[in-house]
């Protein structure tokens, strides 16, 4: 399960609202007839539209200031294998993002607990997925990319006489290329902006910054990290515990489907990545040799080799390690994996 949170983009003329985001978010429908439409959702409610979002989400606001974001969007991506086993179901992902915003409003570091209730959010359901210039396919497609892209512009300089040249042989070898492109998606090159193929449900939330008494900053940013202050006098808690929340994420899934997370898929294994890699790798090693196996074959699935070393050869497993970590984070920016 891969979650983020991004603060409002605000740019130089810090514009507050929410509905260059909602419009975004809307990108799917434009294709579909109202009657298949995917509408937003909240704790309780479905079918809401577009303009009660942003109504609902700017009007919320009260006492932020101009630099201020006024909301926080968390996306939320299960992988293939989470995908696969409730079935790409989209009300189960509707349920599962209930649970998880539950676990979201308990993550507050308040002296009373917050609870979903005082909450204000929208969710979205998407389908596809596209590909970007993060992704390992479209980087190693790169130097054809660059190729093709060099000989449509003499391709195109001949047509127009600015240039001389065989523009059939050209073309001819801009064909070869497309051939030869390591990665392709129904035979054709994978390009930054293609859909990708397969499960690609996802959900996309927008938060309000504010509670829904429009009374209280309730912000997840990661400034705002657990710590107590003095108020008045008096020591009070404030900030956002993240680690808590992704971890009780990870199980709210877990729990409600019965899902049996593999170590390379969890919480834990990715800190370990970030913080410690050497325990990482001695983790992963350690591992019973089914769930080594498991790991290493779906480490394999998302584009990384797992190389099988004897753990005494310092030099050797150093090495190795590091070329591990390089091939997970690439497999995590291009959400292959979803640790």
């Amino acid at each position: 399960m891969y979650i983020a949170i991004t603060r409002q983009q605000l740019g130089d003329n810090y514009r507050g609202s929410v509905r260059d985001f909602v419009k975004y978010l809307e990108k799917e429908n434009q294709a579909r007839a109202p009657e298949d439409q995917e509408m937003f959702f909240n704790q309780t409610e479905n079918h809401i539209d577009a303009d009660r979002v942003i109504a609902e989400i700017d009007a919320n606001t009260s006492k932020l200031s101009k630099k201020d974001p006024k909301f926080y969007s968390i996306m939320v991506s299960p992988s293939h294998r989470e995908l696969m086993h409730i079935g790409n179901d989209p009300e189960k992902l509707k349920q599962y993002t209930r649970g998880l915003m539950k676990t979201y409003a308990a993550s507050f570091y308040r002296d009373r607990e917050v609870t979903v209730k005082e909450i204000l959010y929208f969710a979205k359901l998407e389908r596809e997925r596209t590909y970007s210039e993060r992704d390992k396919a479209v980087k190693e497609n790169q130097p054809i990319a660059s190729e093709i892209l060099e000989l449509q512009h003499r391709i195109r300089a001949i047509k127009e006489g600015r240039e001389e040249g065989d523009r059939v042989k050209l073309q001819e070898r801009i064909d070869v290329l497309e051939r030869e492109a390591p990665h392709k998606q129904d035979g054709k090159r994978i390009v930054p902006g293609m859909a990708k193929k397969g499960h690609q449900s996802h959900i996309h939330i927008i938060v309000s910054r504010k509670d829904v008494t429009n009374s209280h900053s309730l912000s997840p940013g990661s400034k705002f990290r657990t710590s107590k202050t003095t108020l008045n006098g008096e020591k009070v808690k404030q900030g956002f515990d993240r680690d808590k929340f992704y971890r009780a994420a990870e199980k709210t899934f877990d729990t409600q489907y019965g899902y049996r997370r593999n170590f390379v898929e969890t919480y834990h294994a990715r800190n370990l990545l970030d913080k410690d890699p050497k325990r990482f790798f001695t983790v992963l090693l350690g591992l019973p040799t089914h769930e080594k196996q498991a790991a290493k074959q779906w480490l394999f699935k998302a584009g990384v080799k797992v190389p099988s070393i004897p753990v005494n050869k310092v030099q050797l497993a150093h090495k190795a390690m590091m070329q591990l970590k390089k091939g997970i984070g690439r497999a995590m920016e291009s959400g292959s994996i979803g640790i």
